[in-house]
């Protein structure tokens, strides 16, 4: 094996794991220890991060900063990087569509003809259907609110209401929910003192502000956000009574539609909501487990009468 190669093998090998061992390393390239700790020094040279600790727990671990290395991938992975920037070129993110496009095609420059031919097969053959007039996501708002998520920090921000009013929020970002057609910031506003959810395209101008903050007792985003955006707009609300456990309800129902409350270890109920009946009774025959229904009482006459016509069918 000559040195580029090895260099490179080694790259491959540092980007695998959090640490590896010298002996690992000089066992897996089939070369001595010394030799490795020659290479570290030559890719350190071209500007590679690669940190090292010495005794028992010690290893070699590539850190962050530096030059971006060369993935160095297997097919399988190759060809999912691929798949997932040909989705990502159709995202709403501003400025996401445009670099997921310039990667896949470097990528497909330099895949093998074998791996190319299954990427463009995929790609041939998978439609996505039309997702409507979506609103498009500023991608420099998504990243700001994203870090401010993580840091626990302060954000201020211009926003405007589903009506059109603009107002300036001053808030402590929890957590961003992408639902698959809009995205939300789960957030505490603090002039009212309230959780509120945020649409992320009808924010502007946020600004990190410097104050951390800590939570003492946050809502779970995902819950959340279906509270919001699927309970409280509508005007009926259906409450049932399941005969199975919060955590498989909330694997097989939409968590889009269905807010899934435990009550105890095997049973839970479930909250949904719609401005009629018959989205309601759509949504009440999917349930796959025994059921009561709780409220409201016009829903469970409905149900009746629909088993009975099935029943006489």
């Amino acid at each position: 094996m000559d040195t580029a190669t090895r260099l490179l093998r080694l790259l491959s090998l540092l980007q695998s794991r959090p640490q590896w061992d010298g002996a690992e390393l000089a066992t897996k390239l089939e070369i001595t220890p010394r030799t490795v700790r020659r290479d570290v020094t030559r890719l350190r040279s071209l500007g590679y991060p690669i940190d090292a600790e010495a005794g028992i727990g010690g290893g070699y671990r590539l850190g962050p900063g530096g030059r971006l290395p060369p993935l160095l991938l297997e097919d399988e992975e190759a060809v999912a990087v691929a798949v997932g920037l040909r989705a990502a070129s159709t995202s709403m993110v501003s400025g996401v569509e445009e670099a997921a496009a310039s990667a896949l095609a470097k990528l497909n420059q330099v895949l093998p003809a074998r791996l190319r031919e299954q990427v463009s097969a995929i790609g041939a053959q998978v439609a996505q259907l039309p997702q409507g007039e979506l609103p498009t996501i500023d991608g420099e708002t998504l990243t700001t609110l994203a870090a401010a998520c993580r840091d626990t920090e302060g954000l201020r921000f211009a926003y405007s209401t589903h009506d059109g009013t603009d107002s300036n929020r001053s808030v402590e970002p929890l957590r961003i929910v992408h639902t698959g057609r809009r995205w939300y910031l789960v957030a505490r506003d603090r002039d009212r003192d309230a959780w509120r959810t945020f649409r992320v395209d009808r924010i502007t101008n946020p600004e990190r502000t410097g104050i951390r903050y800590t939570f003492d007792n946050p809502p779970d985003p995902l819950a959340f956000i279906t509270e919001s955006t699927g309970i409280a707009p509508w005007n009926l609300v259906a409450r049932v009574r399941v005969q199975v456990d919060a955590e498989t309800a909330r694997q097989q129902l939409p968590p889009r539609e269905v807010v899934v409350d435990p009550i105890d270890a095997n049973t839970c109920e479930l909250r949904f909501a719609a401005n009629d009946l018959g989205p309601l009774l759509f949504q009440t025959t999917r349930i796959p487990w025994p059921f009561e229904i709780l409220h409201p009482p016009e829903l469970r006459t409905a149900v009746h009468a629909l088993g009975q016509r099935l029943l006489n069918t």
